[in-house]
Order: structure tokens, then sequence, then C-alpha cells
């Protein structure tokens, strides 16, 4: 059974193949999903335009999320090539490097304002930019993670923006019901991407999510994008306002004790 043959998508966050947003298009595309790809400056151009062409992408745009005129160019062309959309996969965030060093106290006025802006406001801006492209049923996913939650050490104010973002998927999970459309967001665990580099002892946190995590393993890019399959698709028609987690139970484990 294909699950979303005929629908149309946009995926927004692609760094590169290592990215959990590429782990999740090759999942809706072999599912049978036409998606679009968007990008930021020339750099991430070279990496993400021949990634979307090898899934026979139509739609491969610039879009800076801090820009509203960038986002509304963006649907202008989701217009043009779509006509409408039932996918948004929103993988997007950004915090400047020293933030996320030391203590949380340290938190800058100007670095909270970029990261706020750029992983959470940026959901918001981009529902309401294509609201009115947005076909009864469709689904939008986008990342979080537990240390929205739960302090992680060095996230700082990562997990700040994460929970505003969090509360952000509930609100348009309210407004938008009443059209059918669903709003979601995964929470995965720790996995090896561009945007984990920048986490101080990362390596180290990755190693032992896999000793303490119930399952005792990783996770995928592809066990995301099997969970965004499922919320992108009919059979979670009744789920919305919804983290759910993809990450071998390990936020279920308050403490752990060796074997």
């Amino acid at each position: 059974m294909v699950l979303l043959q005929g629908k149309k998508g946009l995926v927004m966050g692609v760094a590169n193949d290592h990215s959990i947003a590429w782990g999740i298009a090759k999942a809706l595309h072999a599912q049978g999903a036409d998606l679009g790809f968007t990008y930021v400056g020339e750099a991430l151009e070279r990496r993400v335009r021949p990634l979307a062409e090898s899934l026979g992408a139509r739609l491969i745009e610039p879009c800076d999320v801090q820009r509203d005129d960038d986002i509304d160019a963006l649907m202008a062309r989701v217009r043009e090539v779509y006509g409408a959309l039932d996918i948004i996969i929103h993988a997007i965030a950004f915090a400047n490097r020293d933030e996320l060093n030391g203590p949380y106290l340290k938190t800058t006025r100007e670095g909270f304002r970029l990261a706020l802006d750029v992983s959470a406001y940026s959901l918001t801006a981009v529902v309401k930019a294509a609201h009115d492209l947005l076909a009864p049923g469709a689904s939008i996913v986008t990342l979080t993670y537990h240390g929205s939650q739960q302090v992680a050490q060095n996230y700082n104010v990562m997990g700040v923006a994460k929970a505003a973002l969090e509360a952000s998927v509930r609100y348009l999970a309210n407004d938008l019901g009443p059209r059918g459309i669903r709003v979601n967001a995964i929470s995965a665990g720790p996995i090896r991407t561009l945007a984990a580099s920048g986490i101080a002892g990362f390596r180290t946190l990755h190693k032992q999510f896999a000793e303490v995590a119930p399952l005792r393993r990783n996770v995928t890019i592809e066990d995301v994008g099997n969970a965004a399959v499922w919320l992108c698709s009919d059979w979670s028609s009744a789920v919305t306002g919804e983290i759910i987690y993809v990450d071998a139970g390990f936020h279920t484990i308050s403490i752990s004790l060796p074997e």
C-alpha cells in the first residue's frame, strides 16, 4: 500500500544527506509524495539541490524564514507549481554556537531573540503564509527535542525555543483543526546531524543514550522518517497537537542504574 500517493508536500530544513529532514523526505517520497524543497544561501543550495533533484523535485526554492517577503515568495511559487499543499515538514532551528555552551544564564538578549525567531516563530510564519494553500486534511510536522521539557546540558536557549515551538504546535492545531488540518511535532532522540555538531559534548551524549534508552540503541533518520509517514498519512487522521517521541523510549527513564 502506498500511503501518500498524490500528496503534495514542502520540506524545509534539509542541510545534507544526514539531516533528519532528509530522512523524512526519503520516507515520504517512497510512499508516493511529490515534494518541494527550500534552502538558505548558496552553500546549502549546493547540498540541497542534488538531493532534491534525486527525488524528482519540481520546486527547489530559497527561503530565509526570518524574512516574511521570502516566505510569501515561496508560497507564491508553491501555488504556481502545486496549487495546494497536503504536507509541510518544518525542520528549521538555529542558535548561535556560543549560546550552546556553559550555563543558560549567560544567554544574551540577541541570542534569545534569534533562537526563538528561527526555531519557534518560523513555524507560525510559514503556516500563516501557507494557510490558503493547505488542503483539507493536510498535515504539518515539525521537529523538537526533549530538552524542551527537561534540562539537557549545553542545549540552553534552544531548549527554551523548542518549548515555545511545542506550545505553538498546540495553538496552531486548535486554529486549523476546524478545517481538518493537523499539526504535530516529532521529538527525536539525538542523531548525528550538522545541527547536533554545534552542541558541546554531543558525542558523549550520543554514546550514553544507547546505553540508557529502553531499546538500547540510537535513533536514525529512517526511524524519524517512518514516524513522519504515519503523521502525514490518513492513518493518523485523528492525531493533532501531539509531541510524538521517536527516541527509543529514552524520555520515559528518570534514572538509570548500571546493569
